[in-house]
């Protein structure tokens, strides 16, 4: 495994690891989300770039926009759930009493 792939593959691992061990806020997990898609992004541009092909080129972009819109659909929950709970924190959140 090259260092490239290497310090790709631990950013998206310990992006994981974060959403999956320190969900406490909304907030924090929305920035692990982002960490692990910025990742992926990196790596899909370099592997697009590492083939030279013109059909690989699109998909980063479209890993991109796709992110974009979870993020800002992330970004309207956090606010809609500050309104209406006053925190963000993830142990308030039930769905049970929606």
């Amino acid at each position: 495994m090259t260092p490239v792939h290497f310090s790709f593959s631990s950013a998206f691992i310990l992006g994981l690891m974060g959403l999956a061990f320190h969900r406490t806020h909304l907030l924090s997990a929305l920035l692990c989300l982002e960490g692990m898609m910025l990742s992926l992004f990196i790596a899909l541009a370099l592997w697009a770039l590492q083939f030279e092909s013109t059909s690989f080129s699109a998909a980063p972009m479209l890993l991109l926009a796709f992110s974009a819109c979870g993020a800002s659909t992330g970004l309207a929950l956090l606010v809609a759930t500050a309104r209406t709970h006053g925190t963000d924190r993830l142990q308030n959140l039930n769905l049970l009493q929606c």
